[in-house]
């Protein structure tokens, strides 16, 4: 326990020597060796590796979809960061560029440029950023350490016997030094310092030859005997697990400043290469946008990105070698040289000047830059974020055929599932101060709007015949419901509703060859962050309401000079931005009308699925042509068909009564096999049909409904005594249930009922 200002400056000064010794800080270059020979992999990455493998340090995660499966990459979710600023969606993305990360290590060499390109708010700078924020929590673990060294060089006293002349003493002898290395002095026994420019990599100290043969003896010590793998252990073993020396750490070489004292240096030691690693200090470096170390952020401005300019030491020069001391030693700056051995990003690309970009073309495939007197050789990835109007543009130059070359285009679309957009801003209103309560559904009907402004009428040519008028027929409310839900529209059949769900992928893809592409236009969630925020401060609602979103959404479309995509052309019920908030109003309507309902306590969903496990079951043994085994009987029974008739006539079904209980039957045993082992789940199967029942059971009380929706009001209008016990006790069960099931707040609720009953309840 500390009692004063002394313990606790006693207890952080023995943590943080206590965390400057574990973490090796600093070490000699043999120190360095023996630490590279017990695990290779980690101490001989490049850039490319040290990135792709912060990448699998987080983990993965298989996300299904209603479309197929997608691996999510946990970096993302900022889990070493409590989840700040988390990336939410855009796993197609997250694939597309741990796959580039992997090409490169498997090539041995970064050779293009990453282009993050998509429309305003899409997430891509949050994306890069995500990726430096990762890399920063990376380089702090033992798995993520990293390492550069310095030259050193003690006083003459320190160096006294050394050969190379010290302090003016220019004795030469064949004798060592007492030290063995200079990496551990005190500040005050260094005459000078020289650190790597370019942070180099220790292991490019040891001559190219003798490095090639070291690097590859020491990986083949590390790995264990083939013969001693388990046959489990090798089937398991990922492709994710392989790795490819670099080009950078077999032929890469030191930088020019680093090469001109190393030369010195040996030639003053008379090819004594020990006696040159004596002035090694290897030290460890960490990750830091805040110092610009590892990562850099290139902003949209008008200079080049390195430069070179004359190396000055704090002491004297003649602190350094005699044979240097008449050479000019210069050192290269800027955005390059501080983020080699990381990131760069290029943010908003094309708003650069071209000509600033013109180096790129080189850089991203050979990975050099010329200056003026010397060419930098680097080891980064270099990535890019670019609007698509502006790329668009670049397209029509004639540098984009040579630019196209050493880039790799990956998209980053406005999302399309409506119940990851609400996520998104679900996560930015807990991050804002909004004093007001927030009514269930608020981002929900914000996150519906958002996507129907981002989809395109599907091209129902190219699709096979037996689908393709369900295609041309599909409405924007439709389509969201089919990439969010997969759900199908109403009475197209299981056969058709599976193929139509296969092609959900194919309906995403389809303008992927042109600029028009679905997710490019579109309320952004920028744009939608604004709605809400104004809405929250509309003082005719108690709370931050859809019904306060709605007006807001009534403003923005009225004014069709704000943004660009209330511009577009209606194209039938596609593009119709103000027809789209009738549809969600609509939407919203069934949702508080259904919950309403629910929580009246008319019936429980458990119902439901009683009801149609028993039809399931009546089916499938009619199919058979066995009997049904009855619980209440308990005896076998012939099934019952007027009672399969009442659930095909309550549930409308066109087709042929034969082939619809056919297609359940294949549609249930589809699910079987790509869910093996799994109990069925007829609510997931069959949403629609669910629908249904749940319809007509409240169509048939409608009556009933209409009433406690009326005494809800007159509770809330505080005027109960105009209810009699038992219609107190109804309301006062479904404002219950409304609050601990849905979510719901007194005021949240009034609202919501009230605007059901104007709706829909008061004919």
């Amino acid at each position: 326990m500390m009692k004063n200002s002394q313990d606790l400056l006693s207890r952080v000064t023995s943590e943080v020597e206590n965390s400057f010794q574990t973490t090796r800080r600093v070490m000699s270059m043999q120190e360095f060796l023996d630490a590279f020979l017990e695990h290779p992999q980690r101490y001989a990455r490049n850039a490319a590796q040290y990135i792709r493998d912060c990448f699998l340090y987080f983990g993965t995660e298989i996300k299904p979809q209603v479309w197929g499966e997608v691996t999510h990459y946990k970096l993302f979710d900022a889990a070493f960061d409590g989840g700040r600023g988390r990336l939410v969606g855009q796993e197609r993305a997250q694939e597309r560029v741990f796959k580039l990360l992997d090409n490169f290590v498997r090539e041995g060499s970064v050779n293009k440029l990453i282009l993050l390109h998509g429309p305003n708010g899409s997430a891509k700078s949050t994306f890069v950023d995500m990726i430096q924020r990762a890399l920063e929590f990376y380089s702090h673990t033992d798995e993520g350490a990293l390492y550069r060294f310095s030259w050193i060089f003690p006083d003459e006293k320190i160096a006294s016997g050394s050969a190379i002349g010290f302090g003016g003493s220019g004795a030469r002898t064949a004798e060592r030094s007492v030290l063995d290395t200079f990496a551990f002095l005190e500040d005050h026994e260094i005459n000078a310092k020289v650190p790597s420019d370019l942070k180099d990599h220790p292991l490019l100290l040891i001559p190219q030859a003798q490095r090639h043969s070291m690097v590859r003896e020491a990986f083949e010590r590390a790995i264990v005997p083939k013969e001693k793998k388990s046959k489990k252990k090798t089937e398991e073993a990922s492709e994710q697990d392989v790795f490819a020396l670099s080009d950078y750490i077999l032929r890469g070489d030191l930088s020019h400043t680093s090469r001109q004292i190393f030369d010195a240096l040996l030639t003053a030691y008379q090819g004594d290469f020990e006696k040159v690693l004596k002035h090694v200090q290897v030290e460890r470096f960490f990750i830091s946008r805040r110092y610009r170390t590892g990562v850099v952020t290139v902003e949209p401005q008008m200079r080049v990105d390195a430069g070179i300019r004359q190396l000055t030491v704090d002491r004297s020069l003649a602190a350094l070698p005699a044979s240097l001391q008449n050479q000019t030693l210069y050192e290269p700056f800027g955005d390059l040289v501080d983020a080699n051995r990381g990131l760069i990003e290029y943010d908003d690309l094309f708003k650069r000047h071209p000509d600033l970009n013109k180096y790129l073309l080189s850089t991203s495939e050979k990975a050099a830059v010329s200056l003026e007197n010397r060419i930098l050789h680097l080891d980064m990835v270099l990535m890019a974020t670019g609007n698509e109007d502006y790329l668009d543009a670049y397209k029509q130059t004639a540098d984009y055929s040579s630019f196209k070359g050493r880039v790799e285009l990956v998209r980053v679309p406005y999302l399309l599932d409506y119940t990851v957009e609400d996520l998104i801003y679900r996560e930015q209103l807990g991050s804002l101060s909004i004093v007001k309560r927030v009514a269930p559904h608020t981002t929900f009907v914000a996150a519906l709007w958002a996507v129907l402004t981002r989809l395109n009428r599907p091209d129902a040519e190219g699709y096979s015949n037996t689908i393709r008028d369900v295609i041309m027929k599909l409405t924007p409310l439709e389509k969201a419901d089919l990439y969010a839900r997969g759900k199908v529209p109403e009475n197209i059949g299981p056969e058709r509703a599976r193929e139509l769900k296969s092609m959900i992928v194919e309906l995403m893809d389809e303008g992927d060859s042109s600029s028009e592409y679905e997710g490019r236009r579109g309320a952004s969630p920028r744009e939608m962050k604004m709605i809400l925020l104004n809405a929250s401060q509309n003082d005719d609602y108690p709370t931050l309401s859809p019904l306060a979103v709605f007006d807001e959404l009534e403003s923005l479309v009225r004014d069709l000079s704000v943004f660009p995509f209330l511009q577009r052309k209606a194209d039938g019920d596609y593009h119709r931005h103000d027809y789209f908030i009738t549809i969600v109003r609509e939407r919203y309507l069934n949702m508080i009308d259904l919950e309403i309902r629910s929580a009246m306590g008319l019936v429980e969903e458990e119902r439901y699925r009683d009801l149609f496990s028993r039809y399931i079951d009546n089916v499938s043994q009619s199919l058979k042509g066995e009997k049904v085994y009855n619980k209440v009987t308990s005896s076998y029974e012939r099934p019952d068909e007027a009672f399969m008739r009442e659930i095909e006539v309550t549930i409308n079904t066109e087709e042929d009564t034969d082939e619809f209980r056919q297609s359940l039957m294949t549609s249930i045993g589809a699910y079987s096999i790509d869910n093996p082992g799994a109990k069925v789940d007829y609510l997931a199967i069959f949403p629609n049909l669910f629908e249904r029942l749940q319809a007509a059971f409240f169509g048939e009380r409608q009556r009933q409904i209409q009433k406690i929706v009326e005494n809800m009001l007159t509770y809330f209008e505080s005027d109960k005594k105009r209810l009699s016990k038992a219609e107190l006790d109804a309301v006062e069960i479904t404002l219950a249930n409304l609050k601990q099931r849905y979510g719901y707040c007194d005021a949240s609720a009034r609202e919501a009922v009230a605007f059901l009953m104007s709706s829909r309840y008061s004919g």
